[in-house]
């Protein structure tokens, strides 16, 4: 989709958004990365919408290592800026009508899910291997802008660099990258940066993602890969809960960039590219066991960035 034309669209799907809001109210990288540094005040930006712990009931149990992650968590608040909580609005209002449309389009033809229809669907992005232990956030940076303007060979330096990555990693929230109007989310701000008008947004996951967390999931990344874009997800993985393939059961932050869906299964199963794969075991110990493309429950990817989140 031209830029121009998510744009246009965006502007009219925030009002209808808005609009819909009011209505509802009145009906019957492989390692740790740094703590936050101070958010930005209360009167420039609102609390991001997912809070980091969920209620737990019978019906919604407690996920793997959600214990784990709120007992060592050091992230801090997070928020999303005004223009930020209005394109959120505006994305979400899109994605869903695209789902409804997909589903009214199975029901035309009597098309069941599971049935078969056209297997996975990619945006396509090319793999790099981290250059670096602590490159994963550039190296997906690289790996999601090639997905839409089909790029190789981008430098992973000017990515850390863009990044402000550190020999900690790259944050999921609180650093100021150099680009125009920075929000503190430096894997969005750099792709809205490098790819003017893709209108990315960050996404924080509680601890323990909720089934709408899983179900806006899925609808993001079909979105994102219809309108030939990857997502950026941040993974934290930790003992005893679920992990990335071939990766090792203990704590680990990690970007990967998402890539594709399941079309057969509604997003059920996702495409992913890890850039550990491929990198040498002097690098990384145990990146021997780890695919550069790998497919994974979408549920089980959304638990593993609980804490953190993605970029759409």
């Amino acid at each position: 989709m031209p830029a121009s034309t998510f744009l246009h669209r965006s502007l009219a799907l925030t009002a209808a958004a808005l609009l819909a809001t009011a209505a509802a109210a009145t009906a019957p990288s492989a390692f740790a990365v740094p703590r936050a540094a101070a958010d930005p005040a209360p009167d420039t930006a609102l609390p991001a919408p997912a809070a980091p712990a969920t209620p737990q009931s019978a019906e919604h149990p407690e996920a793997p290592g959600a214990a784990y992650k709120e007992a060592h968590d050091t992230l801090g608040p997070q928020y999303l800026t005004p223009d930020q909580w209005r394109l959120s609005a505006a994305k979400q209002a899109e994605a869903e009508a695209r789902a409804y449309e997909r589903s009214w389009g199975r029901a035309w033809t009597g098309t069941r899910p599971g049935s078969t229809r056209a297997g996975f669907k990619l945006s396509g992005g090319l793999h790099q291997p981290q250059r670096t232990s602590y490159w994963c956030g550039p190296a997906t940076l690289v790996i999601a802008q090639s997905a839409h303007d089909g790029v190789a060979g981008r430098s992973q330096q000017d990515a850390a660099t863009l990044l402000r990555t550190t020999t900690s990693g790259t944050a999921w929230y609180g650093i100021d990258i150099n680009v125009a109007a920075p929000t503190g989310y430096p894997m969005a701000d750099a792709l809205n940066h490098r790819l003017p008008g893709a209108g990315y947004v960050p996404k924080a996951l509680p601890y323990t993602p909720t089934a709408t967390d899983k179900a806006n999931f899925r609808q993001h990344i079909a979105f994102d890969t219809d309108n030939d874009y990857a997502v950026a997800g941040n993974a934290w993985e930790v003992p005893g809960g679920p992990h990335l393939v071939g990766h090792p059961n203990v704590e680990i932050f990690h970007w990967v960039a998402i890539d594709g869906y399941d079309t057969d299964t509604e997003a059920a199963q996702v495409n992913y590219l890890d850039p550990v794969g491929g990198v040498s075991t002097s690098v990384i110990s145990w990146a021997g066991t780890v695919p550069r493309s790998a497919r994974i429950s979408s549920d089980t990817l959304t638990t593993i960035m609980g804490g953190r989140g993605y970029v759409w």
